[in-house]
């Protein structure tokens, strides 16, 4: 769990804009039923774990903001952590976090990331009306994410046929990883080609990861499509001329904006996760359907 405090400058410059300053005595109006349930949400707490909200109590970090304390209790554990609630009651920053994700109670918390984060004419598979959607900034040269590559294209299918949709988004690390650009310049190729068929030649990167070089990329490459159905030809051109270096573009300039330091990284129905297990990553998803 994020409890971590950080230095509160971005924040505090962000508040003077964002609400009205309220005098030291001002008490905002305060649902505290609603804050509590805001703040599970955010935090993925489990039922189990039990929630003892603070009252309000006037800022000296925020003007016009209060600050709200949250103990939280699990067995013989505990943690505490802080929150600014603006002076209507509404508006809520937790103070963990430098990027100023606030939110407002009773809506979605992660609705900053869903706002950039662009789905159409990317590769996916599952239902497009699923009512969880995974989207995933991968690299196909990353190891982490040829680990994780089972977890999304085996057990998620099998465990939740027709609730979870999955996006693949391009985020390839070029400073150490030399190929992986290249690969899903190659892969966004085959993509338009057959648009399932990029999930063939997302599997069949991971698996061959350690024979690829960027010497023999293409010419595997090129071997994979004779195999596979894919126009080789159409293929090689779309290679050498980088036909799809923009759209891999586009998606690195949407993982900066997002503030992304690597791969893999999902987003969760909005929620990042910096890779997960598959016991945490269920646990995601069942927050997710209980909502709906």
């Amino acid at each position: 769990m994020r409890f971590a405090f950080v230095v509160l400058s971005a924040l505090s410059a962000w508040a003077q804009t964002a609400a009205p300053v309220a005098s030291a005595a001002a008490k905002p109006s305060f649902d505290k039923t609603g804050f509590e349930a805001s703040v599970r949400y955010y935090e993925g707490l489990a039922a189990n774990i039990a929630v003892k909200v603070g009252d309000p109590t006037p800022s000296r970090s925020l003007p016009g903001f209060s600050e709200v304390g949250v103990h939280l209790t699990y067995g013989s554990q505990s943690a505490d952590s802080l929150f600014y609630l603006s002076a209507d009651g509404r508006t809520v920053i937790p103070a963990e976090s430098g990027s100023v994700p606030a939110f407002t109670i009773g809506r979605n918390p992660f609705q900053i990331n869903l706002d950039k984060l662009v789905l159409d004419g990317q590769p996916s598979f599952g239902p497009a009306n699923a009512p969880v959607t995974i989207v995933e900034f991968g690299d196909l040269e990353c190891p982490s994410c040829k680990a994780e590559a089972p977890i999304l294209r085996n057990i998620l299918p099998s465990v939740y046929p027709d609730k979870v949709r999955v996006v693949f988004k391009d985020f390839p690390l070029e400073s150490i990883h030399p190929w992986a650009r290249a690969a899903s310049d190659a892969a966004r190729c085959v993509f338009h080609q057959n648009p399932q068929a990029f999930w063939k030649i997302y599997d069949w990167f991971y698996e061959t990861q350690e024979q690829i070089t960027p010497d023999v990329l293409t010419s595997k490459v090129l071997e994979w499509a004779g195999k596979n159905g894919i126009d080789a030809v159409q293929l090689g051109r779309c290679i050498e001329t980088k036909a799809t270096d923009a759209e891999v573009a586009r998606n690195l300039a949407e993982a900066h904006a997002l503030n992304l330091k690597g791969t893999p990284t999902l987003f969760i129905n909005g929620r990042r996760s910096n890779g997960v297990e598959w016991q945490t990553l269920q646990q995601m998803i069942e927050t997710e359907l209980n909502r709906h």
